[in-house]
């Protein structure tokens, strides 16, 4: 983690993300900007955590541990999200690991200041509750998900989640075919099972594996495999 001591580039993401309808931006609050490398852990679960977190760049991957020693896959994160809200509510120590997929940027602001500053802020307080109830109802959906859905459809939501360009269904993305056994385990099956799936689309030319990597042929037809839903 890099902190990044300029204020513009602060500045500006409070504005971009219209932090004031949050706080009073008026008034000095000990923000600070945190800069984090691609698969770099944001957090490890378990730990105190210190300081609420804003995403305001970047993606973030939240994974939680299971009784194997292995992390179950429950959702992306994509700017502007919340994180530690759980944390800061309840008291208890951090709830999922965080890994950025990408460079991220986060904007803390310290456990300590919040509850001696902010206690009564109740626009704050609102916006905690939209995303607790947010990350609620996609954690369901994950937990639904994870127990219920075949391999096949849980491989095409982990696609369709990561690998999607924005509306445009024509460019192909990649997956490194090294990443297989940590994303079987993501998504709570073995490898052997996660490469038949992945021969089996394969077959159906909605996909191409590589050497290397995983390329997608038909997203329609991976989107319908998803029935729509998302780890995000």
């Amino acid at each position: 983690m890099k902190l990044i001591h300029d204020l513009k580039p602060l500045e500006a993401k409070l504005h971009e993300y219209h932090l004031e309808k949050m706080f009073d931006l008026t008034k000095p609050i000990p923000f600070t900007l945190q800069q984090y490398e691609r698969g770099e852990i944001i957090l490890h679960e378990g730990i105190a955590m210190q300081s609420l977190l804003f995403l305001v760049e970047g993606k973030v991957k939240i994974t939680s541990s299971v009784e194997t020693g292995k992390s179950l896959l429950l959702r992306f994160s994509h700017p502007f999200s919340i994180i530690g809200d759980i944390e800061l509510i309840r008291g208890v120590p951090v709830q999922s690991q965080i890994e950025a997929v990408n460079e991220c940027l986060l904007i803390g602001l310290s456990f300590d200041y919040i509850k001696q500053h902010e206690r009564e802020n109740l626009r704050l307080l609102h916006a905690l509750l939209d995303h607790l109830s947010y990350k609620l109802q996609t954690c369901t959906t994950a937990s639904r998900v994870n127990l219920l859905a075949p391999v096949e459809n849980r491989f095409a939501s982990y696609l369709m989640s990561t690998l999607l360009p924005e509306r445009d269904y024509t460019f192909g993305m990649e997956l490194k075919t090294a990443n297989i056994e940590e994303i079987a385990n993501l998504l709570g099956t073995t490898r052997r099972h996660l490469n038949r799936v992945i021969h089996s689309l394969s077959q159906k030319k909605i996909i191409e594996r590589n050497k290397n990597s995983i390329r997608i042929l038909n997203w329609e037809d991976l989107e319908s495999l998803s029935n729509g839903i998302r780890y995000e």
